[in-house]
């Protein structure tokens, strides 16, 4: 029978993955709580955390995919621009009549089979619908990550994932607590509107120009990366003479080297430290009313607090132990394969610096490769399995130490993790060879195959009385 998978969202990677189910020839369905795709980069999304004057950080030609070019010529477009992006991307590869929109999936259930008995709600009532398999697409930036304060706060207390614009700052007092990039975005934003801005961080940052030598700064060494080491190393030094020592601006210093956490493309943030238009403060010790006091023994009055505090994976219609949750994210072969394969694919469950669309595409592309192989060349499935089963997974860090927190959990670096899936898709194509005479020898059928530069040969044999396999290495 036919294999029909389902593919949970609409955004990036949720378009990723029915593009390469399409090109693969597999069935499938989609399912979507929007009105539309673009998931995140639709502002009018329920789910959506985009704001007015959210652009990328990082420019169009490393982020496009690259069988669809973006039609701006700007490096860092809008979200107005993306959203027709994806919107276009859809209905020329004739991807959107393939979902539902305004349908959220409420529960999927395994099967005895192995199969997915997937739950959703939609403008035509609920349905209930079977799979052979389900990726996951739903994104890793919806569910806010709210920390919990001494005290209570009295003036407004609101996530950034439920910021919009910045007239809803006017004239208020704003204390932002974390300063990531969407966090230095809105500080930018509030010192035009707001009576004060200040930002309470924990720890440095390091801060990267949008170009450098006149280039967008992540257009710059796409050839052969360097060794981890020596990247610290000339960029810590090159980015401090365009950018200046942020700790002259009030930032701690960092106690971590760059590149181990992800960096924040936005040095507007230091012009304005520099007029004077907001300040640093320490990390929150307690709220008391309308006060602020911090851990260094300061205080300070506001009358909103925005929580830069980032986002937490959520996978909510499915219980945690089919996704071997363990610690603070899944752990998954890739940051896809559960390592049982029970039929989920997570997409999209990667951050990195500069991986783009290109490089969840190319994960899509695995996914698609693995589901066609399960009905076309099981043996290769199988040997896929077993790799993964029984031989080391491969190391994504590309030598670089990130910090131990829940948001660096599935952090990779972009070129371990794309060369590392692109190896893993070839071995899945590789075309197996066939040795009749030796498989006669042995009772059964005689498959080798070789996987990448490793030259290494995997062996099975088949017992056609036993069933069993046997593998040997050469």
């Amino acid at each position: 029978m036919e294999q029909r998978i389902a593919i949970i969202g609409a955004g990036p990677s949720g378009l990723s993955a029915a593009r390469a189910l399409q090109k693969a020839g597999i069935a499938f369905d989609g399912f979507e709580t929007s009105q539309g795709v673009g998931g995140l980069w639709d502002i009018d999304n329920p789910r959506s955390t985009m704001y007015e004057s959210a652009h990328l950080i990082s420019s169009r030609t490393t982020t496009e995919f690259a069988e669809f070019p973006m039609d701006t010529k700007a490096d860092y477009p809008s979200h107005r621009t993306l959203i027709r992006y994806f919107r276009d991307y859809a209905d020329h590869f004739g991807l959107t009549e393939h979902f539902r929109f305004d349908t959220r999936v409420t529960a999927l259930e395994q099967d005895p089979d192995g199969g997915w008995t997937l739950r959703a709600s939609g403008p035509d009532g609920d349905i209930e619908q079977r799979y052979d398999g389900v990726v996951l697409a739903n994104g890793t930036l919806a569910e806010p990550n709210v920390p919990v304060f001494r005290g209570e706060f009295a003036g407004e207390l609101m996530h950034t994932s439920a910021y919009k614009r910045a007239t809803q700052l006017t004239g208020k007092r704003v204390l932002i607590i974390g300063a990531g990039n969407s966090g230095c975005d809105i500080a930018v934003d509030a010192v035009h509107h707001a009576a004060s801005v200040d930002m309470s961080v924990r720890r440095g940052y390091y801060f990267v120009p949008r170009y450098l030598f006149g280039k967008p700064s992540d257009t710059l060494n796409q050839g052969k990366p360097l060794p981890a080491p020596l990247k610290q190393f000339i960029d810590k030094r090159v980015l401090q003479a365009f950018t200046g020592d942020p700790v002259r601006f009030g930032f701690p210093k960092p106690d971590y080297k760059i590149y181990e956490s992800h960096p924040i493309v936005n040095t507007l943030i230091l012009n304005h430290l520099g007029q004077g238009d907001l300040g640093i403060r320490a990390d929150i010790d307690r709220f008391d009313g309308n006060t602020v006091h911090f851990r260094d023994g300061s205080s300070g009055e506001y009358d909103m607090i925005l929580l830069a505090t980032g986002y937490k994976l959520d996978y909510p219609f499915v219980d945690k132990s089919h996704l071997n949750w363990t610690g603070m994210s899944p752990s998954l072969y890739l940051n896809v394969f559960t390592p049982d394969f029970n039929g989920l694919y997570v997409m999209g469950m990667i951050e990195a610096s500069g991986i783009g669309w290109q490089g969840r595409y190319e994960q899509a592309e695995l996914i698609a490769e693995y589901v066609a192989a399960l009905e076309e060349h099981p043996e290769r499935a199988a040997a896929f399995r077993r790799h993964v089963a029984e031989d080391a997974w491969p190391d994504l860090t590309g030598g670089y130490k990130y910090l131990g927190l829940e948001r660096m959990s599935y952090y990779v670096n972009k070129d371990a993790y794309r060369r590392a899936v692109r190896h893993a898709t070839e071995e899945l194509r590789a075309e197996p060879e066939t040795d009749a005479d030796a498989g006669a020898a042995h009772g059964g059928r005689f498959v080798s195959w070789r996987r990448g530069r490793r030259d290494l040969e995997v062996t099975v044999r088949l017992n056609p009385q036993t069933k069993t396999k046997t593998k040997a290495r050469a």
